[in-house]
């Protein structure tokens, strides 16, 4: 499972990576910026909950909003926390439940695998709709699917 987190966080990456490129060729990158920008809090504030830091609860899924010139280097600070945290846990620890604070205030408790797992699967949610965006502003979106960084044509 651990590979297998690695491996779906890498793809991630990669197409968020694209994505982000494309959103700055727009006129109007707001609402994609908007949605990108959640991306990194979601990532940040479930590592803050399974840290147990301190003012998790005030942290906000979809605030701030990175400024364009900010919002790959957060990225990639947040994506790197993930993947150390990934690399540096066991597959036994992948399996460990972690408790945490919920939206409610209530206590829950989630493993630490379908924790990553939901923040890839969120990505690739919100990615499609950023793509629905880019195609509305008359722009053709890349080919960002999965099976697109594994085929290779034969002729």
């Amino acid at each position: 499972m651990k590979e297998y987190l690695l491996q779906s966080f890498a793809f991630n990456d990669g197409g968020n990576k694209r994505m982000l490129q494309k959103i700055m060729s727009l006129t109007d990158k707001k609402e994609c910026l908007r949605h990108f920008s959640h991306l990194i809090n979601s990532q940040n504030k479930w590592l803050a909950r399974i840290l147990q830091e301190p003012g998790v609860a005030n942290m906000s899924w979809w605030d701030p909003v990175y400024p364009v010139d900010m919002i790959e280097t957060e990225w990639e600070k947040s994506q790197q926390q993930w993947v150390g945290l990934l690399t540096n846990s066991t597959e036994k620890g992948l399996e460990e439940e972690v408790t945490f604070n919920g939206y409610d205030g209530g206590k829950w408790k989630a493993k630490l695998l379908d924790i990553a797992l939901q923040l890839v699967y969120h990505s690739i949610h919100h990615r499609a709709q950023m793509q629905m965006m880019i195609r509305e502003q008359g722009v053709e979106p890349d080919f960002i699917d999965y099976i697109g960084t594994k085929y290779v044509k034969l002729s």
